[in-house]
């Protein structure tokens, strides 16, 4: 099996994304599938409603309802209502959950390689990240998704580039962030990157953020634009520093035994339109981050930019690229230097 899923959802582009002649043709092909069976799934994720992910998840829903005759239809659990990240993995798994948008970090926990995406300093800008990531960085960590018994498609969602937030101080240089208290995902590689500066990272689910730095487990976190504002973090922190440090994006994931239950025709034209959707919420993400420094500087937030390269050289200069490497292995380390160039 390779990636998601079929002659529709592999290898699409934008264009074709669009086409209403490749749309007519999905719709047909589910009439045939419609009388095989009535499907009622679970889609669960962690962003508030109003996050664009979710925005362009109902669509896809409502498309997909209609393109299918209501042979399949599918409810979404925004906010964590289904439980924290690594619990709701462990649903989808299992198959209380059949569909789940999940972060590369939360990922890389069950498929170490999902995370090969944000090495620290590694992705300068958003052009790399989508060559990589449609490209073949993305197909050989969807290789080792299905290995794990389940299905991503095509096209990762857009998380965006992380920046660091604090409450106490602003994070102009590494040295800034010794000893402090940092919240990060529950994940090997985050952590391992802030013990290279000298901080202390704290592993924390992401529906339990707000409430780690409202009462100081933390100091600080790490998070892109979107999540620090519709998480209100500018409540319980000050200072943005404009690091850019990692890319993260959410796969749709699929468990295996359900998605294997729908017809051909009908796992096509899902999966065509999560792709779509996919592309639709990237464009909306870098719209949105355009504005939103502006409505964070409005609650209080203060903004600085920093010297990436300085960055990038402690981590160096600490063995942090050199031990991933290893964790990863030379081939796969070589795909993502394909795209971001040398770290090590």
């Amino acid at each position: 099996m390779k990636g998601a899923i079929g002659k529709h959802a592999r290898g699409i582009d934008r264009r074709a994304v669009v086409s209403g002649a490749a749309a007519t043709a999905l719709v047909l092909a589910t009439g045939r599938a419609r009388a095989a069976a009535d499907f009622r799934y679970k889609f669960a994720t962690n962003l508030p409603l109003t996050h664009p992910l979710n925005i362009r998840l109902q669509q896809a829903f409502d498309r997909i309802k209609k393109d299918s005759n209501g042979a399949l239809e599918l409810e979404l659990f925004p906010n964590s209502q289904l439980g924290g990240d690594t619990d709701v993995l462990s649903q989808l798994r299992s198959g209380g959950v059949e569909f789940f948008s999940l972060s590369t970090v939360i990922l890389s926990t069950l498929v170490p390689i999902a995370s090969i995406s944000g090495i620290g300093f590694a992705m300068p800008d958003y052009d790399t990240v989508w060559r990589a990531m449609d490209g073949e960085l993305g197909t050989r960590i969807r290789h080792d998704i299905i290995k794990a018994d389940l299905i991503a498609m095509d096209r990762i969602w857009d998380n965006g580039f992380r920046h660091i937030t604090t409450s106490s101080k602003p994070i102009r240089n590494p040295d800034d962030l010794r000893d402090v208290k940092m919240r990060v995902p529950v994940s090997p590689l985050w952590t391992s990157m802030f013990r290279a500066f000298g901080a202390g990272p704290v592993s924390i689910n992401a529906s339990e953020i707000y409430s780690a730095l409202n009462t100081k487990i933390a100091d600080g976190e790490e998070n892109p634009l979107t999540p620090i504002w519709s998480l209100k973090l500018y409540e319980v922190q000050r200072y943005l520093a404009l690091t850019g440090h990692m890319w993260d994006g959410y796969w749709v994931l699929a468990n295996h035994a359900a998605w294997q239950a729908l017809p051909e025709d009908l796992r096509n034209m899902v999966a065509w339109h999560f792709n779509q959707s996919a592309l639709d919420q990237r464009a909306d993400l870098a719209g949105l981050n355009t504005s939103l420094r502006t409505k964070l500087e409005t609650q209080g937030m203060q903004f600085n930019d920093v010297d990436k390269d300085q960055f990038r050289a402690r981590l160096q200069q600490a063995g942090f690229y050199r031990e991933w490497r290893e964790r990863y292995g030379a081939e796969s380390w070589s795909l993502l230097e394909k795209y971001a160039g040398s770290l090590s």
